[in-house]
């Protein structure tokens, strides 16, 4: 039975090292598994590697279930776009009201941006660390 509280996606180990177990994931479009999306050419596949924390039991080329908890994905999101719009528009709406021009005032709300997104890239480990996967058997 699948936990409400949780993402789950299926993928298959392509590494087993003694700290971590490295899962291949394909995320499909919903048109992808049409029968006609060889025809069409609008469908869309994309493979995700994820490590999680190593485990005995498991082998390479078995197929697990990679779980997330949802808070985690809704904290993810929240940290991706919603924070990185705030930024935006308070960067915008305070040059516009300190009387710049709109050119100034949406580079400078861009410019924001990009530094927030690259000091989230300097923080990278530390974020790492939040964002858990684990994997159960199928």
């Amino acid at each position: 039975m699948v936990d409400s509280q949780e993402i789950r996606h299926t993928g298959r180990i392509t590494e087993i090292t003694p700290q971590t177990i490295t899962v291949e994931i394909i995320s499909e479009s919903a048109c992808a598994s049409c029968h006609a999306a060889q025809l069409c050419g609008m469908s869309e596949s994309k493979t995700k590697l994820v490590e999680v924390p190593a485990e005995i039991g498991y082998e390479l080329g078995e197929e697990v279930w990679v779980n997330m908890k949802k808070t985690m994905g809704l904290k993810a999101v929240t940290v991706a776009y919603a924070v990185p719009l705030i930024v935006l528009m308070a960067v915008l709406m305070g040059c516009i009201l300190a009387g710049t021009s709109e050119l100034v005032a949406g580079l400078s709300a861009i410019g924001a941006v990009a530094l927030y997104y690259l000091v989230i890239y300097l923080l990278r480990s530390r974020l790492k660390d939040q964002y858990t996967f684990y994997i159960k058997k199928k």
